[in-house]
């Protein structure tokens, strides 16, 4: 691979003899990689592993969001998305009928996933919960509920005086069955402070999924990357999630998610690059050994440059989203209205030599799409070229 590069820097080939040799990396290392590997040598490291673990299958799912409200009793600097109380006028808070009927509209569609998140308001309490998701299993038994981030629980268990662990047995009795990676950001205190400090600590986020995994279910985590966190801090919040994962095994996906800057308290701080992007998760997917996958959240990050990822460790793409969700449009994502088919998103992979594989939230195989041939006439609505007959 590249252990027989003469000008190769010692340091970064005794780190690619590890990854070879499937050996983990430690916090030093992962440090040097962001300070002085090149996108090439990570791609190398990055993709040789993504190929041993997944070959060339490429992962989604067909879902849709639901998000309760973007009222917020928390103000954090980089959300373009939430608003204060005091801001009601320019948000919205849907009632419980609201969101079943959210859920009903895709009655006769073949979703597999609702992903519910949002702000967090006092009205929204354990009980509110509890129901809508016991609610949203009866209707309909079989659409897998992933709802909720530990900034949300920890609220609501604190305000029923709720310890973590009857907290999550709960919402699992309620018909919970995984949860999303949101609420992360950074938890090293010196940058958590400064952007989030209201919010749970990394401490309770880290605890709140320990629970939830040692009721046997499974959840994903994230880090928000690309403001004013240095790679130490990124590194050290990668290893508290390798060190959880060790523990328990109970975290299916990391998805970096990188800091948009339009509409929020942190405006003046310029984005990362597109090559800082496809670095940070090459190196997400070499020092996380533990977990299973790496996804690319085309509706962040943008549709060329999910599809430049998936050669630099990403196997995961996310799912159809069908417009549903406003978190990142809001912060100045490329998708303004993010929604993609199933035809597209099959499309979308196999563009870039890859294998289509549509997936459950817990990544079992619904369909693969390898040998799927689409007609002329969805070929030319996807490419947007005329049909030539």
């Amino acid at each position: 691979m590249l252990l027989h590069d003469a000008d190769l820097d010692d340091d970064l080939k005794a780190i690619a003899h590890k990854v070879e040799s499937n050996e983990r990396i430690n916090f030093e290392e992962g440090v040097l990689l962001y300070e002085k590997a090149e996108l090439p040598y990570l791609g190398i490291l990055a993709h040789y592993i993504r190929q041993k673990r997944h070959e060339n299958n490429v992962y989604f799912n067909r879902n849709f969001h639901i998000e309760p409200t973007n009222l917020c009793v928390y103000d954090c600097k980089f959300c373009s998305y939430s608003r204060l109380i005091k801001q009601k006028m320019e948000g919205w808070e849907y009632s419980m009928e609201d969101m079943l009927n959210i859920v009903k509209k895709y009655d006769d569609q073949p979703v597999t996933e609702v992903h519910i998140v949002g702000g967090v308001l006092p009205k929204y309490d354990v009980d509110f919960y509890a129901t809508l998701f016991t609610a949203i299993r009866n209707h309909r038994p079989s659409l897998h509920i992933k709802g909720l981030t530990p900034v949300e629980y920890h609220y609501i268990f604190k305000k029923a005086k709720l310890d973590y662990a009857s907290g999550m047995k709960l919402m699992k009795e309620a018909g919970l069955n995984s949860m999303p990676g949101g609420g992360a950001e950074i938890f090293h205190p010196e940058i958590r402070e400064q952007i989030a400090k209201d919010k749970c600590t990394a401490e309770q986020w880290l605890q709140i999924h320990e629970e939830w995994h040692r009721l046997g279910m499974r959840s994903n985590a994230t880090m928000l990357y690309g403001h004013i966190e240095s790679y130490k801090h990124r590194v050290d919040h990668m290893e508290q999630l390798r060190q959880l994962q060790d523990r328990t095994a109970g975290f299916q996906t990391f998805i970096p998610l990188k800091f948009r800057n339009q509409d929020n308290q942190m405006s003046h701080i310029a984005e990362v690059s597109i090559i800082e992007d496809l670095r940070n998760y090459a190196i997400s997917r070499i020092y996380l050994d533990n977990f299973d996958h790496i996804k690319a959240y085309w509706a962040m990050i943008g549709r060329s440059t999910a599809q430049l990822a998936l050669n630099f460790g990403v196997d995961d793409i996310d799912g159809t989203l069908d417009d549903t969700t406003k978190i990142y449009s809001m912060a100045g994502s490329e998708e303004q209205h993010p929604a993609m088919s199933t035809q597209e998103l099959v499309m979308f992979i196999k563009e870039v030599g890859y294998r289509p594989i549509e997936r459950d939230t817990l990544y079992h195989v619904i369909t693969d799409y390898h040998d799927f041939q689409f007609s002329e006439k969805i070929k030319s609505k996807y490419y947007n070229l005329p049909i030539i007959s």
